[in-house]
């Protein structure tokens, strides 16, 4: 070490040691850069702390299932939030709205806010209160920015249908989990669809997870699409 290191060691330590002893802020934040540059805090969600760029990039480097896939790529949320989309339409016995089409595109869209984590279903109960605080607050933050409302009780059936009939064919068309598997060690009790409802409408090769700037594309066309309907 030199004469000028030593010199000017102690007091960087000492400023620096000050600085850990002040409190930064009085109101806990907890903020998440976006790709835009706009900060999200976590803790108070703001309807424009993000662009829609955003939430499709995020969606599309969240991963379903752990990340595990029998593809060359796993399968992004964004990609996920499509399928259901396609299943709910075909269970719906009526047009749905474009407002309805938003809010089902939209049901994961937390997982992308909080940064990019989509934990496995039999781990959400017991990440605590505090967890499920923070994604209520952000599928809110989500509903209020685009306009659409929460499910009612009947609404909310059938997307979790869709949801459960997605997750049951992802298992096997995606991660590689069988029938038995499925059904016994999944406790999923939704029969696996044969079809792709994606493959249709992009002309896809069914159940391949598509790469990130292809499912954020995707949803982005998607989400903007919908948008418009609705403004």
């Amino acid at each position: 070490m030199d004469l000028l290191q030593q010199n000017r060691e102690p007091s960087a330590i000492k400023y620096c040691a000050e600085k850990q002893v002040r409190p930064m802020h009085l109101i806990p934040r907890a903020f998440v850069r976006q790709p835009s540059g706009r900060h999200l805090d976590l803790l108070n969600p703001s309807p424009d702390g993000w662009t829609d760029e955003d939430l499709a990039i995020g969606l599309s480097r969240t991963y379903r299932w752990g990340g595990h896939s029998i593809w060359p790529w796993p399968l992004s949320v964004a990609q996920h939030s499509l399928s259901v989309l396609g299943i709910y339409k075909r269970l719906l016995n009526r047009p749905p709205s474009a407002a309805e089409m938003l809010r089902e595109l939209l049901h994961d869209a937390d997982e992308a806010l909080i940064g990019g984590f989509d934990p496995i279903s039999p781990l959400k109960p017991l990440l605590g209160e505090g967890y499920t605080e923070i994604v209520s607050r952000l599928q809110a933050a989500v509903f209020r920015r685009y306009g659409v409302s929460d499910w009612m009780a009947e609404e909310h059936k059938l997307h979790k249908r869709a949801d459960h009939l997605a997750a049951a064919s992802e298992a096997i068309h995606v991660a590689g989990w069988s029938l038995e598997e499925v059904q016994e060690l999944l406790n999923i009790g939704c029969k696996p669809l044969k079809f792709d409802p994606l493959q249709d409408v992009y002309c896809c090769e069914p159940w391949k997870p598509w790469p990130p700037e292809v499912a954020a594309e995707m949803f982005l066309d998607e989400l903007r699409q919908l948008q418009v309907h609705i403004d």
